[in-house]
């Protein structure tokens, strides 16, 4: 009997003889995970491309993501319609300048399907392990369906996909209906309820006006008032949908438009937060519309700059907060009986039903506790040790072939994180080529020039509103640093990710031929307003 000898530096020959001895993994050049917008972004491009071999798994049983996910009433996004969409992929069809939850999860499916890229996902599929093989130079990745190998993995999980539960005592005790504002109940009925909502955040303040409507009663609990400005919708009328369907350049022509007056806000979180003086006037004038109860007008002013936390926009909240039927709790919440919640003045308020509107997972991601590196590590004890940091907020020193998206101090406080996502796609997608025509087998950022990255980021994130406003919030990690917002211009941060700059990572090559076929063309970059 013969047997073939395997080059051990031929990462292809190993998965080959991978294969033959476990005939249950799968092997894929790319994996990605979540199927939201980023997950979606990079199927549709990796196609385009030319890379047939990749598969996006997904947790959930259909693509988008936070907007497959909260379905509360009154979810809607609070960037402008036309911005919040795809460069390649624009929507005429939206009914008004700030789309609800229905509408956006109904474009992401269309586009979807029009893409040609569904037969390539895997819902109801949880990623459990993600490890990286140093001999194989290959991502081995358990997931809840079967095992994968993969020479790349893009994470799209996102940072708003893990709900948040608060660390309140007795709250697991509570015997009426609980559910967190991302996972909501609709069989529950409110209508003549006793409901609770914890939590003043972006759900809640879109929340509160709808229970309110319905509720007997409605106690809002307030840890910190937030800043709200008017919500300056509309809705398109048939002309105007008409016109964006049949002249596509009208369309971007307005999305141009709302791109650049976005970017006029930047100043004023990043430089000098004096700048935004007026908005603040109107944000107080929002709450005069609003409420007429002095004492009420008080509890829900802030008292730090207009920035520091993120900027709200309703024109139902305040009106909802001052109706009979509700009461602005501010006192902090002490524990919850099986029947109420009790505040720390000790007033006991009887409740059917709580909402917990308190956010997401963003500064300690769960995904990180499954992604394991090269030196046996997961990502998220990495981050524990040297904080949440990420190069160019995409890529990771000890993390080879590892693509994050939406990543560390990609988020944003005044535009639309699609446009970080089409960015980020195109930074892996000049990678990705790279890889293929030098037949490297691995990259990783190098550990200085990352470090460099975000000591200047993080030096620059100094003179921001996030750091000089006055607040604590969660754009803030537990050592007082800004891990997640982007403190420059959306535009600073395409220039940044133009190009894949191959001289800052570490890299190990020749491990396998060329698949057959063509090398897939030069990625064009995406055509969006900066460009």
């Amino acid at each position: 009997m013969s047997t073939t000898a395997t080059d051990p530096a031929d990462p292809a020959a190993q998965a080959a003889q991978a294969e033959q001895a476990d005939p249950t993994v799968r092997h894929v050049d790319h994996l990605v995970i979540g199927a939201g917008f980023a997950g979606l972004c990079a199927a549709i491009k990796l196609q385009e491309d030319g890379e047939h071999d990749f598969v996006v798994i997904e947790k959930g049983d259909d693509v988008g993501g936070t907007w497959r996910d909260n379905t509360y009433p009154g979810a809607a996004c609070d960037v402008p319609s036309q911005l919040y969409s795809f460069s390649f992929a624009p929507n005429p069809d939206w009914t008004s300048s700030f789309s609800p939850q229905p509408e956006i999860q109904a474009y992401l499916r269309r586009v979807a399907r029009e893409s040609g890229t569904l037969d390539r996902f895997r819902f109801g599929t949880r990623v459990e392990d993600a490890t990286w093989d140093d001999a194989t130079a290959r991502w081995t990745v358990q997931t809840s369906a079967g095992t994968w190998s993969a020479g790349s993995l893009v994470v799209g999980a996102g940072g708003l996909s893990e709900p948040k539960l608060p660390d309140i005592e007795g709250i697991g005790d509570f015997c009426g209906h609980l559910f967190h504002s991302a996972r909501w109940d609709h069989d529950v009925d409110l209508a003549g309820k006793r409901v609770a909502v914890i939590g003043t955040g972006a759900s809640a303040i879109q929340i509160v006006p709808e229970v309110q409507r319905v509720a007997a009663r409605l106690d809002v609990y307030q840890r910190t008032a937030p800043w709200v400005i008017p919500r300056n919708d509309r809705r398109y009328s048939a002309l105007e949908r008409a016109a964006l369907r049949r002249m596509p350049g009208l369309q971007r022509a307005y999305r141009t438009a709302v791109y650049w007056a976005r970017e006029t806000y930047v100043p004023a979180f990043t430089l000098e937060p004096g700048i935004a003086y007026p908005a603040r006037k109107l944000a107080e004038a929002n709450i005069a519309r609003g409420i007429s109860d002095p004492d009420l007008r008080e509890r829900v002013t802030p008292h730090f700059a207009l920035g520091c936390k993120r900027v709200l926009i309703s024109n139902a909240y305040y009106p909802a907060l001052a109706a009979g039927n509700v009461d602005l709790v501010t006192d902090r919440i002490a524990r919850v009986t099986p029947t109420s919640v009790v505040t720390a003045d000790g007033t006991e308020r009887e409740v059917d039903v709580i909402i917990v509107a308190t956010g997401f997972h963003t500064t300690e991601l769960p995904i990180t506790e499954h992604l394991v590196g090269r030196r046996g590590r997961t990502l998220a004890e990495r981050w524990r040790e040297s904080g949440m940091a990420a190069y160019k907020g995409t890529t990771v020193p000890e993390f080879p072939n590892l693509f994050l998206l939406v990543g560390p101090n990609t988020g944003l406080g005044h535009s639309s994180m699609v446009f970080m996502i089409e960015s980020q796609v195109q930074y892996v997608r000049q990678a990705l080529r790279t890889m293929r025509l030098n037949r490297y087998a691995a990259l990783e950022p190098r550990e200085d020039v990352a470090a460099r990255w975000n000591d200047r980021l993080q030096q620059r994130m100094k003179r921001t509103v996030w750091h000089r406003g006055g607040c604590s919030s969660w754009y803030l990690d537990e050592h007082g640093r800004n891990t997640t917002l982007w403190p420059r211009t959306t535009f600073g941060f395409r220039a940044a990710l133009r190009e894949f700059d191959a001289a800052a990572y570490a890299v190990r090559g020749e491990p396998a031929p060329l698949p057959t076929g063509t090398i897939p063309p030069t990625p064009q970059q995406t055509e969006d307003v900066p460009a």
